[in-house]
């Protein structure tokens, strides 16, 4: 317990030291990065390999188009990726790592300015960067002083103070962001509309104001949505009947067969249109408790295009 603790606070002390260090040229290094018409390529080797491609990731995913290359693997054919167009930014705590310098000419050739992130700002790396941004550390956490701790997670703190000031700079948005995470459940949220979970056409639970109501039951068990639209002889919609309404509705002792579904729909139910987001229709449902009906769609004419309920929003992940 007491070395975790210890860990902890030399890795903390580390990060925060980098503070003093956002200056101008920190703010050099995002002017840099905004001016990229290419892509940002990230290298590293080693353990800074491993923090290098979160650091890409990262920017990749808050909108500054970014990817990892193995400076190994770069001298061997995969610098035919990077271009003058590009910003390349390269990971060396020693700033002397071999594979690292071996790129700094093939990069000088091509004209694609670099960003190092060191420890050493006399270091090589250091010397031939446009930029050096400094993440030294006092100490390693490690009691040997061999395996990179400290100065790791420095390295990858100062990578996201560099994507998030991208972040701000291009005014990156919640929607940007789903935009790249299709997957998650914020892209979910933020990209799915009612009209990719509607049920449509001849899944479209519909019966005409003057049914009976055995023949709207017929409609809900059919198209299994816990409910179905009424519609006028236009085709309007003007309410709708619900597993809800059906349980109300023998509470009165009626005769099945002789009832009408217009005396027993609700009327005026809320609705919602093709267009809204999924989570929108979530807060509709939540808002006014329908938690076991569903929602008609309409369009602007209120004639029923589509419906869903809470089982589509579960299933499409939007809950």
């Amino acid at each position: 317990m007491a070395t975790g603790r210890r860990v902890i606070g030399i890795e903390a002390a580390a990060a925060a030291a980098l503070a003093d260090r956002i200056d101008e040229t920190f703010a050099g290094a995002t002017r840099t990065l905004l001016g990229c018409t290419g892509r940002v390529i990230v290298t590293g080797m080693g353990k800074s390999g491993h923090v290098g491609n979160k650091i890409a990731a990262t920017l990749a995913s808050t909108g500054t188009p970014a990817f990892f290359v193995h400076p190994g693997e770069a001298s061997h054919g995969d610098l035919g990726m990077i271009t003058a167009a590009d910003v390349v930014i390269a990971l060396s705590y020693s700033g002397e790592t071999a594979e690292v310098l071996t790129l700094l000419a093939p990069l000088a050739r091509i004209g694609t300015p670099i960003i190092a992130l060191t420890g050493r700002p006399t270091s090589t790396l250091a010397r031939h960067a446009e930029v050096h941004l400094d993440v030294s550390v006092s100490q390693e956490a490690c009691p040997l002083e061999l395996a990179p701790t400290a100065s790791t997670t420095a390295t990858l703190v100062m990578g996201d103070a560099l994507a998030i000031a991208l972040l701000e700079a291009r005014e990156f948005t919640v929607e940007d962001f789903a935009r790249s995470h299709p997957g998650g459940s914020l892209g979910r949220r933020l990209l799915l509309t009612v009209a990719d979970l509607m049920h449509t056409g001849d899944a479209l639970p519909l019966v005409p104001h003057d049914a009976g109501l055995r023949a709207a039951l017929l409609e809900m068990t059919a198209k299994g949505l816990g409910m179905t639209g009424v519609v006028d002889g236009d085709g309007a919609l003007l309410g709708v009947f619900t597993d809800g309404d059906l349980r109300r509705t023998l509470d009165r002792d009626i005769d099945i067969k002789q009832a009408v579904i217009a005396d027993h729909m609700t009327v005026s139910p809320k609705t919602v249109t093709a267009d809204i987001l999924a989570a929108e229709a979530v807060h509709v449902l939540e808002t006014h408790r329908i938690g076991g009906g569903g929602l008609i769609v309409v369009d602007d004419a209120h004639r029923p295009v589509g419906a869903l309920n809470m089982q589509d929003l579960l299933r499409a992940g939007v809950l």
